[in-house]
């Protein structure tokens, strides 16, 4: 099988966001292996508060070419995690241009940069489960030859990364694998998330901040909820043993409603709350049920899921009371 093969030579790794949520884990997990040299891209304002002292930041703003090029040019990496992108869909659908130009032109010109470089890098271009949009049930679960339909500025900037992943790949023979990553959750993720959301909520409200009163919006919709952490050790296994050019979902395969990572959260609160729907938590365009094909994942890499998502629910419950109480 492809994923027995064991690479050897430990290499100079870049991450872009690694001062956000999943650049954090990623950058953890790649440092608890002790192999790579980790280096992490961040804005320059002071943003890299909560990184492993061990990893190296460099500063760039994404969107300046110039500051790109230096940075890429300072660590030379033999390796890439692009992570880096505006993420809340919420945000895009108020401000549609500046997700897009933020997530394409920002990928365009860290391409650029590394194809500058003369540096033979893996790079790693992290998409989302989003491109897909609605899904026919007869499709499901959603493989990668799944028609793409965005319903937001965030996936269609999504889509454009995946795409210009493939056009780098094909035009300048970059050595470019694509993920298309469904829902994942875990601690330190920020409260603009469906699941974090409730257990910040939770939190406050335990700690007496705010009514003994959760406020949500759609929970009939179903989802694919993967542990961060298990996601990073994939994003891992992918840079290594991924096929330049290919596309990979990662997710768990399981649909689960949301309602049910409510209920899930609300099982470890301390009190009793009460849950109220707030119509303006609402998104104009919902997808109703989305779940992942990771089979193709799988036979690359040897990955499944590992961690518990009832064990992921109660870390995200914890972490969220920890934040809450360092602020009071």
């Amino acid at each position: 099988m492809p994923w027995l093969r064991y690479p050897v030579a430990a290499m100079r790794v870049l991450i872009t966001g690694a001062a956000g949520f999943v650049g954090r884990h990623l950058a953890a997990h790649l440092l608890a292996r002790g192999e790579d040299q980790v280096w992490g891209l961040t804005r320059p304002e002071p943003s890299d508060r909560h990184l492993d002292p061990a990893v190296r930041t460099v500063p760039a703003d994404l969107t300046d070419r110039a500051r790109v090029t230096a940075a890429v040019r300072e660590v030379r990496p033999e390796a890439v995690y692009h992570l880096a992108a505006q993420s809340s869909v919420a945000r895009s659908l108020e401000d549609p241009l500046s997700t897009l130009i933020n997530n394409i032109g920002g990928q365009v010109n860290l391409l650029e940069s590394v194809a500058e470089c003369g540096v033979d890098t893996r790079i790693l271009v992290v998409g989302s489960s989003d491109e897909y949009g609605p899904t026919p049930p007869e499709q499901l679960p959603i493989d990668e030859s799944c028609e793409l339909r965005p319903v937001s500025a965030y996936a269609v900037s999504k889509v454009t990364q995946d795409l210009l992943g493939h056009q780098y790949f094909a035009t300048h023979r970059m050595q470019i694998v694509r993920v298309r990553p469904f829902g994942h959750t875990g601690p330190g993720q920020v409260d603009t998330f469906v699941a974090a959301a409730f257990a910040r909520q939770i939190a406050e409200s335990e700690a007496g901040l705010r009514d003994a009163v959760i406020r949500v919006g759609y929970l009939d919709g179903e989802r694919d909820f993967t542990d961060v952490r298990d996601v990073v050790r994939g994003y891992r296994l992918l840079l290594e043993l991924g096929t330049a050019g290919e596309v990979y979902n990662l997710g768990s395969g399981q649909p689960r409603p949301i309602r049910e990572v409510l209920d899930g959260l609300l099982a470890h609160a301390t009190r009793h709350l009460e849950v109220q729907t707030d119509p303006a938590l609402m998104r104009p365009s919902e997808v109703p049920i989305q779940y992942a094909d990771y089979s193709k994942l799988h036979a690359a890499t040897g990955w499944r899921p590992e961690i518990p998502f009832e064990q992921t629910l109660a870390d995200l419950l914890e972490d969220w009371r920890h934040r809450v109480r360092a602020a009071t």
